[in-house]
């Protein structure tokens, strides 16, 4: 369907940032529908959500490692107040080493 022409937004769409409806809705009931489910393995207020997805790593692994890989890229992101530091150390063994300490001063000298 076209935007009207007159229409004070026709045609922006949602502004940024914005959140689709239909996927909220259906992260809620996502959400709840896990928490319900906590509530079959003895658990009351909000650790059902936990005891929940805890029967779910236990039973079945491979969907909680999916649903965990989705999770920790957000985890990871880190914030401006504490942002993350990667640091890559490469480490030869020590025969490596020794070599190259031997061929540098062999070059040198």
């Amino acid at each position: 369907m076209a935007p009207k022409a007159n229409a004070p937004n026709g045609g922006r769409g949602r502004p940024k940032g914005a959140r689709n409806k239909v996927t909220a809705l259906l992260k809620d009931a996502i959400l709840q529908a896990a928490v319900e489910a906590g509530g079959d393995h003895g658990e009351e207020g909000d650790d059902r959500l936990v005891a929940y997805l805890a029967h779910i790593a236990r039973t079945q692994p491979a969907a909680f490692c999916g649903l965990l890989g989705k999770v920790l890229p957000l985890t990871l992101a880190g914030d401006k107040n504490s942002p993350l530091v990667t640091r890559v150390e490469l480490v030869a063994p020590k025969s490596h080493r020794d070599a190259a300490v031997a061929a540098a001063l062999r070059a040198d000298g």
